[in-house]
């Protein structure tokens, strides 16, 4: 179910600025520099992630042949379905196969794994990371066998040098509640001496040698980067402007998580009530409550409170959601059906026909462009997709004998939604991206010597993407502080033989040549490529 959701449609189009074509860029650059230990940037060193997803990046470009969409895109999209199949086993070794089948469905289809499993970005390794350090340590605590949390702390060491310190955090943060909480109702093992000897043996093997390598090379600085500010600083500071209130993350949950946000609450309620009544006689049950309660809370906590947010943060705890919603989901199939399953359900197509109302009146009173006209239909189609697959979902929990499969009709509803958009909508996003066009532009007439530049258009790191290194970014005319705001356009322009310059089609008022002749060689929507060439400045 993962990979239908996450494959079809995978390498089409071009990156998308700013995150992909930056790592995609960075994966490249390995390959450009021979150099896979210190990262590079547009020529620069590039000390802002670890090297995990670089590296797989790199890997799958050179067995591809060079690097794509759909090389640099592959890491993220295999570690969704290994997260997935992670899922539904660990869930399946405590709760029976149809309960670890509905986990890995629920958690395959949800619109955020969708999204994050698609894109050149290192979240979904740290996500697998994360769920198989906890899955793992989990195990080790029901059993008391030291290798679980061995093989948990290799986890954690894979999810260093996907993201940072924040996965063994992560990690760490969820299970040593879940421990407290769980071992006064049951027998819950600590960890031996020798288990942690051992793990954290395995962890810094895994871990250390880059970072040796980094500091080898370029002392502590690399990792004072790394750590300092684009770790701890990104909690205790605003990093980028990605900021936002302490409710931030409430909502991309709701819109993460759709459509099976719509049992997360009576899934919530009923589990609390199972666990405070002391009805749920399966320990298994109770067990993996308690991991799930757990895991939502304590990271999204941890995120909230963070100065830095971004919607991908919080992705790391939707393992645990799908876990409780497939437990919900178990106990109404036992019961052969419950009203507030029914009116749950019966949520989903209600949304999914409000916005297909929504698209329509939309397009009905507003002129819309040649371009955004082509993808109603796809969108309407998609809408209708998983609204006919909602409303059989409601359909089916209504009835006792069939409410069993009403997670796998909405599932599949859902990834039909997901393909149709994949294949038919997002291929018309490439009209508005005039800069990889321009960059093949550039690419095709450029020579030896020649300076690759944009000024005010957003899209620097997809010019980089699809040109070569180095692209310079130039301040806009009359910047007031050019240090700023870019460099200086007179200092590029006019120590290059030719310079190639993407900028605004309309150009401002005072606009300099500094005595050179300006070419418009191309425009793209509101960008325009221009050329540089000719006499000397004055």
């Amino acid at each position: 179910m993962a990979a239908l959701v996450t494959l079809p449609g995978l390498g089409v189009g071009t990156l998308w600025d700013n995150s992909e074509t930056a790592y995609g860029e960075v994966a490249r650059e390995i390959l450009l520099t021979h150099n896979w230990v210190i990262m590079h940037l547009n020529n620069v060193p590039y000390f802002v992630q670890p090297p995990l997803y670089f590296w797989l990046g790199a890997v799958f470009s050179l067995l591809i042949g060079h690097p794509t969409a759909l090389a640099l895109r592959l890491p993220s999209a295999l570690a969704t379905i290994a997260l997935s199949a992670f899922t539904g086993y660990a869930v399946a070794r405590q709760a029976g196969t149809r309960v670890g089948a509905y986990a890995a469905v629920i958690l395959s289809t949800c619109l955020m794994q969708a999204v994050i499993g698609r894109l050149a970005i290192m979240d979904a390794l740290l996500d697998l990371a994360v769920a198989m350090t906890i899955f793992w340590w989990f195990r080790g605590l029901e059993t008391g066998r030291d290798r679980y949390v061995v093989y948990g702390w290799i986890a954690a060491g894979g999810g260093f040098l996907a993201k940072g310190l924040v996965a063994p955090a992560i990690a760490l943060l969820v299970i040593v509640p879940f421990y407290f909480w769980n071992r006064r109702y049951e027998r819950t093992f600590a960890p031996s001496a020798r288990a942690w000897i051992v793990g954290l043996l395995a962890f810094v093997a895994i871990v250390a040698p880059w970072p040796i390598a980094l500091v080898s090379h370029d002392h502590f600085f690399p990792l004072e980067k790394l750590i300092g500010e684009y770790t701890i600083g990104r909690y205790t500071s605003v990093v980028e402007n990605q900021s936002g209130p302490i409710w931030y993350y409430l909502p991309v949950i709701i819109l993460g998580f759709f459509p099976w946000i719509a049992f997360v609450p009576m899934a919530i309620v009923y589990s609390v009530r199972q666990l405070r009544t002391g009805v749920a006689q399966d320990r298994h049950f109770a067990r993996l409550v308690r991991l799930g309660l757990v895991w939502i809370v304590m990271p999204l906590l941890f995120f909230s409170f963070a100065r830095t947010k971004l919607p991908n943060y919080v992705a790391l705890e939707f393992p645990a959601l799908a876990m409780i919603t497939a437990l919900y989901f178990e106990a109404v199939a036992r019961k052969g059906g419950t009203r507030s399953a029914v009116v749950s359900a019966a949520t989903v197509p209600v949304t999914i026909g409000a916005l297909a109302f929504a698209i329509w009146l939309f397009t009905r009173n507003n002129r819309l462009t040649g371009e955004v006209a082509l993808v109603v239909p796809p969108l309407i189609a998609m809408a209708f997709a998983i609204f006919a697959g909602s409303l059989l979902t409601a359909l089916l929990v209504a009835r006792a004998k069939s409410v069993w499969a009403a997670p796998y009709a909405l599932a599949l509803a859902a990834t039909v939604g997901v393909v149709v958009l994949a294949v038919t909508v997002l291929p018309h996003a490439e009209a508005f991206k005039p800069v990889p066009r321009l960059a093949a532009v550039i690419e095709r007439e450029r020579q030896s010597g020649d300076v690759v530049a944009i000024q005010n258009v957003s899209g620097g790191n997809a010019l980089l993407f699809y040109t070569r290194p180095i692209v310079r970014v130039l301040a806009p005319p009359g910047g007031s502080d050019p240090q700023n705001d870019g460099m200086d356009p007179r200092a590029v322009i006019c120590t290059a033989t030719r310079a190639w310059v993407v900028a605004p089609a309309i150009r401002p008022a005072e606009d300099p040549t500094y005595g050179r002749d300006r070419h418009r060689v191309a425009v793209d929507r509101k960008a325009a490529l221009f050329l540089y060439d000719g006499p000397p400045c004055r």
